[in-house]
């Protein structure tokens, strides 16, 4: 029974993937978040004057008002989105692991805002325009290039393991994950041991590359919040907005996992070995092609 459900779930999100890079969807959908976006932002600054004046229930509203602007900015063409949806069909990775680095990615990426605007006031005295010229002008290529980067690596490691097992696959179907039985030694490691190393290099990567780039939301809200006095609501609402984005790249995460494992039930088993590196190739090909795209409309 799961096996068809994936199928049919899986088949309903490419229709989805069609309609928005073939039909001109992205489009539609960037336009309502862009409009989304404005309205939050006005109605954030009519709650942020209500919050000074000591209004009830201000701070709840700003912080309401902060997610929807995250779930808004997420909502339109992003790089944490091609990072973790790319990365869910390259990975044999679990929807709950994934949907833990995409809310990861999320928070670290409002961690950098608020070091960003702090370590800019108080120690290099930067301005309002100096650090949006900053994110803007350096750490976004820097982020697409290290998203590059990371789906270059991939891809790397994707023709490695392929080459891998078509070895195996040549040895007379050795397990290499027991003791060879001629002399007493491992020829490679276990699933779970290469996993252990991968797992937190990769998490590190995917967390890093889309931390570098903070949002421009957060860091007006930090800057503005600042001046006005109210310096701990900023930095929870820059937080409110990394839950927002969360929002989005939760529902990537758990997309791209359905894609994959729908995609990989209509496989025998025999085969599922041999495609799942083939699928790192692809995504981090993607990736790479993706966020070379992007950091060059930047620069």
């Amino acid at each position: 029974m799961r096996r068809p459900v994936l199928s049919l779930a899986a088949l309903a999100l490419a229709a989805l993937v069609i309609w928005l890079w073939g039909f001109g969807g992205a489009g539609q959908v960037s336009a309502w978040a862009r409009a989304g976006q404005a309205e939050t932002q006005q109605a954030m600054a009519r709650l942020l004057r209500a919050l000074r004046a000591g209004e009830p229930g201000a701070l709840a509203g700003l912080m309401g008002l902060c997610f929807a602007y995250g779930f808004f900015h997420a909502a339109g063409p992003g790089h944490g989105k091609i990072l973790i949806g790319g990365y869910g069909m390259a990975a044999r990775v679990s929807a709950f692991r994934l949907s833990l680095l995409a809310l990861a990615s999320s928070l670290a990426q409002a961690a950098a805002a608020v070091l960003l605007v702090y370590a800019g006031v108080f120690l290099f005295d930067l301005t309002r325009q100096h650090m949006t010229d900053l994110a803007e002008d350096i750490m976004a290529p820097a982020s697409f290039a290290a998203i590059a980067l990371v789906g270059l690596w991939l891809a790397f490691r994707g023709l490695r393991r392929w080459g891998k097992t078509r070895a195996t696959h040549d040895h007379h179907h050795h397990d290499h994950d027991a003791p060879c039985a001629s002399c007493g030694h491992k020829h490679g490691p276990t699933l779970a041991e290469a996993e252990a190393v991968t797992g937190w290099r990769d998490a590190a990567a995917l967390i890093g590359a889309v931390a570098i780039r903070p949002c421009t939301g957060a860091l007006f809200l930090l800057i503005l919040t600042w001046r006005m006095g109210l310096d701990l609501a900023g930095i929870l609402g820059a937080f409110a907005m990394g839950l927002g984005t969360a929002s989005v790249t939760l529902a990537v995460a758990i997309a791209s996992v359905t894609l994959r494992e729908g995609a990989l039930a209509r496989l025998a088993t025999g085969d599922t070995a041999r495609a799942l590196p083939l699928f790192e190739i692809a995504a981090g090909v993607t990736i790479a092609a993706l966020s070379t795209h992007l950091m060059l409309s930047v620069l």
